[in-house]
C-alpha cells in the first residue's frame, strides 16, 4: 500500500508555496489584482527514495525548505513587484543566499546559546543541567526572533499567508469543499508546521546533547554543528507521527506547545489571502491526482432566462 501523502509549503511575498508529490506550485497575487499560478517539477532528490528513509528523511526536507523555500520566496519577489527591468537570480547567488542564512542561523540559534551558557559553566556541573540551559536561552532567542519580526507590516502578510496555507491544508485533509468562506472555518495552526518543527529540533537537541556530555568548548561546538542532521532526522519523524496520531492524548499535549508557538508565525488571513492559498493547493492536488480536477474546478452553472414571446402592449412607460 503506498504511503500517504501529507501536503505542506510556505508563506511567500504576497502569496503561498504548496510542495506536491511531483511538483512544486506557487500561487501569487499580482499587482493587477489576479492570481498567478506557477508549476514545476521537482528534482528526483526531493521525490527519490531517500525521501522514503526514516531519519534521513528529515535532512532531506530540512534541505528542500532551504533551497526550495528561497527560490520561490526570491521568485514570488519578481511576480509581486514585476519590474520589468528585475534580473533573475542567478544559482550561484542563491546558493550564497542560503549558505549565508544557513551560516547566520547557526551561529544565532546554535553557538550563540552555547557560548552564553559557558560563561556559567562553573555553576552548571550536570551535562543535563548545562543543556537545559542552553536550550531555554536557545528557544529564548527563537521566540523573541519570531516576536520582532511580527511586528514589521510586510512580514504580517506573509504570515497571514501563512495562516492561509495552514487554513487550506486543514480544509482539505478533513474533506471539506476549498472555498474560502469554508476553509476560513478552519485553524491557522497545523501540527506539521516547520514553526512546530524547529521547537521539536530545539527541544530534542537539549536530550542528543547530554549525551555527550560536557567536552571541552571546541568539541561541543562542534557536536552543535555535526549533529544538526540527527537531530533533523528524529526531529521530523516526530512531527511526521504526531500529524498521524493527533487524537492520542500524549500526542496532543507534546505538540500543544508548538501548535501555540504557531500563534507567532501566523495570522489570520483576509478572504483574498485564502484565494491564493485554495488556488496554489487545488493546482498541486490536480497534478497528483487529475482524476479529481472535476471536482476541484467544478464547471460553472449556467442559468438559461426563457424569452419573452408575447406582444408588447402600449402601457405607459415607466416614470
Amino acid at each position: 500500500m503506498a504511503q500517504k501523502f501529507y501536503y505542506g509549503g510556505q508563506a511567500i511575498i504576497e502569496g503561498v508555496m504548496i510542495r506536491g508529490q511531483k511538483s512544486l506550485v506557487t500561487a501569487v497575487r499580482r499587482p493587477q489584482g489576479d492570481i498567478l499560478v506557477e508549476a514545476q517539477p521537482l528534482p528526483s532528490i526531493y521525490t527519490g527514495k531517500l525521501r522514503q528513509i526514516p531519519f534521513i528523511r528529515g535532512v532531506i526536507v530540512l534541505l528542500e525548505a532551504m533551497f526550495l523555500g528561497m527560490q520561490t520566496l526570491m521568485h514570488s519577489a519578481e511576480v509581486a513587484i514585476q519590474e520589468e527591468e528585475t534580473e533573475k537570480v542567478s544559482p550561484w547567488l542563491l546558493w550564497g543566499f542560503v549558505g549565508f542564512s544557513l551560516a547566520a542561523s547557526i551561529a544565532i540559534f546554535v553557538l550563540t546559546p552555547l557560548l552564553v551558557t559557558s560563561i556559567f559553566n562553573r555553576w552548571l556541573e550536570s551535562a543535563v543541567l548545562f543543556n537545559l540551559v542552553e536550550g531555554f536561552i536557545r528557544m529564548a532567542l527563537f521566540i523573541g526572533y519570531l516576536k520582532l519580526v511580527g511586528g514589521m507590516a510586510d512580514i504580517k502578510r506573509m504570515f497571514a499567508y501563512h495562516g492561509a496555507e495552514h487554513q487550506s491544508i486543514n480544509a482539505f485533509e478533513h474533506g471539506v469543499k476549498l472555498e474560502p468562506l469554508t476553509v476560513r472555518e478552519f485553524s491557522t495552526a497545523h501540527t506539521r508546521c516547520g514553526t512546530s518543527f524547529l521547537l521539536a529540533v530545539m527541544v530534542i537537541a537539549i536530550f542528543v546533547f547530554s549525551l555527550i556530555g560536557k567536552p571541552v568548548l571546541w568539541m561541543m561546538i562542534l557536536s552543535r554543528i555535526l549533529l544538526l542532521p540527527v537531530i533533523a532526522g528524529i526531529s521530523y519523524e516526530f512531527t511526521r507521527y504526531a500529524a498521524g496520531h493527533g487524537d492520542n492524548a500524549l500526542v496532543k499535549g507534546l505538540t500543544r506547545p508548538g501548535l501555540w508557538l504557531q500563534g507567532l508565525s501566523t495570522r489570520v488571513p483576509e478572504l483574498a489571502q485564502l484565494e491564493v492559498g485554495i488556488a496554489a493547493l487545488k493546482k498541486a492536488i490536480v497534478i497528483d491526482h487529475p482524476e479529481m480536477e472535476a471536482e476541484l474546478y467544478p464547471a460553472p452553472v449556467t442559468v438559461e432566462i426563457p424569452v419573452e414571446t408575447e406582444p408588447v402592449t402600449d402601457a405607459e412607460p415607466l416614470t
